[in-house]
């Protein structure tokens, strides 16, 4: 607490109670050492906390001693960020002479990709691309946390997630969880690789995965072959599907032509991606049957004649306002 050791945070909570001790009150108060009192005493004494009267020790006001003590932490900090700016030009400065070998890091086993996975996407400041395929170093069951955090501390978030890649994510705590943070996902009916790239000066991709694990990965530093994973990104961005999955909404049923519930609007959100039928009902925890009915239900009241112009409707209008504006008379259908 405070960056203060035990033993000092000890002597500086005796003395707020007690207000002025002796060293001696204070061995006896802290069950502490002499040695250790007086040497807590004088850090503290340094650091502003504790100041020394006639051979007694007394604390000082804490709103006063750490109001002192966060303005030189903030000092501190602001010190050691322009350092940090300072060496990260100087790394980018040496990287452009920098041997083609030491451009890449190759990963192994399973354990150490997920961790450099952490560290990649902490390195961003502004945004994180990323195509998401199987196989997984960690199966999602839930939404990253690095991305949690990142998302509430205004890092941008693009994913491009591969039909199957769907079928494996938990819809509610991960997909959903990350789009009502502010992740921006779109999908593609297959994905030439994974990768994730934080801003513009390191990515991550696969090096050697089996149908179900993920052995070996390339970490790639600032070089063409970066700007080429970015120009990959791009284009598939361009060309994929908007994943558009309800937010938290009350109410389960259709009310009027303008609403429509969270439940149908997970399936036409789904239905615009491609994702086959049977793996969208498993998503959404129906059976086939079930499933089936809804669709054609949903079909009837969009007024579509075709699971894929349903699917186009709801990519195209989004899972606020999926069903058609009411028609008058004279206003002709699509």
């Amino acid at each position: 607490m405070l960056g203060l050791r035990p033993a000092e945070l000890a002597v500086y909570e005796t003395l707020v109670d007690s207000y002025q001790l002796g060293v001696t009150e204070l061995c006896l108060a802290t069950e502490l050492a002499e040695r250790a009192v007086r040497a807590a005493l004088r850090t503290l004494t340094d650091l502003g906390f504790v100041h020394h009267v006639n051979g007694l020790h007394t604390a000082v006001a804490p709103d006063v001693a750490l109001a002192m003590y966060f303005l030189r932490r903030e000092d501190d900090l602001r010190r050691e960020r322009l350092l940090a700016g300072e060496l990260q030009v100087r790394y980018e400065r040496a990287a452009v002479v920098r041997a083609p070998a030491d451009l890449v890091e190759v990963v192994h086993g399973a354990e150490a990709i997920s961790h450099r996975v952490d560290q990649v996407m902490r390195t961003a400041r502004h945004e994180v691309r990323f195509v998401d395929k199987p196989p997984y170093a960690n199966a999602p069951s839930s939404l990253h946390p690095v991305e949690e955090e990142l998302l509430q501390r205004g890092v941008r978030f693009r994913g491009i997630y591969e039909r199957q890649a769907l079928e494996l994510h938990d819809l509610r705590a991960d997909l959903e969880m990350g789009l009502s943070l502010g992740e921006e996902a779109r999908v593609v009916a297959v994905a030439p690789t994974k990768m994730i790239l934080a801003d513009s000066h390191l990515g991550l991709i696969p090096l050697h995965s089996t149908e179900t694990s993920l052995e070996s990965a390339v970490i790639v530093h600032r070089s063409a072959l970066l700007d080429s994973l970015g120009a990959l990104f791009t284009r598939l961005w361009d060309d994929a599907v908007p994943l558009a999955l309800p937010g938290e909404r009350t109410g389960d049923a259709v009310t009027g032509s303008a609403e429509i519930s969270i439940s149908d609007a997970r399936l036409l959100a789904l239905l615009a991606t491609g994702l086959p039928d049977r793996s969208i009902a498993k998503q959404l925890g129906l059976s086939y049957r079930t499933f089936q009915r809804r669709l054609h239900r949903l079909m009837t009241e969009l007024g579509a004649q075709t699971r894929f112009q349903a699917g186009l409707r709801a990519a195209a209008r989004g899972a606020g306002s999926l069903l058609p504006p009411a028609q008058g008379p004279d206003q002709p259908a699509d």
